[in-house]
């Protein structure tokens, strides 16, 4: 039987699993973020090792360990150049990695990770050609054409939530004005219906803040307050979709991939939000009334993508 190691490098968390041959997560093991690059690396390697004994093996036993996380990573050189996370500037990761491991390391972003666990064992199985975007604090995005990963030059492409959307747009965390970012992630989300709030007092999203989110606003407030019928929310919700549309059009005409996923914590509205993006798109997309859309559906595998495509990168 064929084991191979993924893991997830997060913000708050190392997730490390073991993958079967069915790409199936059989062991996991988590442990807290440390500090420092120096300190991550050895619990990064801590981890790899705990989790291949739980499988009663060594790491030396695995072909290769696989790293995601969420920073901009030369995938050639296995250098990070920049992480928001940990603001990391060119450290090199892979390098380090391996001084505690026996066995060859590769390093991918997080959401590429995610779209290859996706394409392998999840919504995107046996598809050649797709575009997923995760939709959380940030938008992150990842692309295969024709079975393989795309990452463009030195593997620094495909940012694509930060694609321009609006020129001279709301500020993006990046530095760049109007980035589909700074419109359609759930951070956007949660200013968008903040600022409907103000506005009207009267809004069902209020209440919702205050019974279901001890009074603070989140990504559901809008959604869950539409669903009631509220005006207000409904309004954001709507206008959400719209951004998000507009967004993926762009990208289905440059990629024309077999389906569109969405992943993140806001995929959970499921049809509610995927049923109006699938229609709304139409309005986006280059002769879509003669070639049509690609579907736009709900990515299946939720955290366990990440280590699933961390775990296979060396085949992608």
């Amino acid at each position: 039987m064929q084991y191979r190691i993924g893991i997830d490098l997060g913000g708050t968390a190392i997730k490390a699993g073991v993958v079967d041959e069915n790409n199936q997560i059989v062991y996991k093991h988590s442990r807290p973020t440390g500090h420092g690059f120096e300190q991550v690396v050895a619990d990064m390697a801590a981890a790899a090792n705990e989790v291949a004994a739980m499988a009663g093996l060594k790491v030396s036993d695995f072909p290769c360990v696989g790293v995601g996380t969420p920073s901009c990573i030369n995938p050639h050189t296995g250098r990070l150049v920049f992480s928001n996370n940990t603001n990391w500037r060119d450290v090199p990761l892979r390098e380090e990695l391996e001084k505690y491991l026996p066995v060859p390391v590769y390093i991918g972003n997080d959401a590429n990770c995610a779209i290859i666990g996706e394409a392998i064992a999840g919504a995107a199985k046996d598809c050649k050609n797709v575009v997923m975007l995760t939709l959380g604090t940030g938008v992150g995005g990842g692309v295969i054409l024709g079975g393989k990963l795309f990452c463009g030059a030195d593997g620094m492409g495909t940012e694509l939530g930060h694609t321009p959307l609006i020129s001279g747009g709301y500020p993006c965390t990046c530095g760049i004005d109007g980035c589909l970012e700074a419109y359609a992630s759930v951070t956007a989300l949660i200013r968008q219906t903040k600022e409907a709030m103000a506005a009207h007092p009267e809004s069902l999203m209020h209440a919702y803040a205050r019974d279901n989110e001890d009074g603070q606003v989140t990504g559901k407030t809008a959604f869950e307050s539409a669903k009631q019928g509220d005006p207000a929310a409904l309004a954001v919700v709507d206008r959400y979709e719209d951004y998000l549309a507009n967004g993926i059009g762009g990208l289905v005409n440059i990629f024309r991939p077999e389906m569109v996923l969405i992943g993140g914590g806001l995929s959970a509205q499921d049809a509610y939000l995927l049923d109006p993006l699938n229609e709304k798109a139409k309005r986006f997309v280059f002769a879509s009334g003669i070639i049509g859309v690609p579907p736009i559906r709900r990515a299946t595998l939720g955290n366990a993508a990440g280590t699933i495509g961390a775990a296979n990168l060396d085949r992608m």
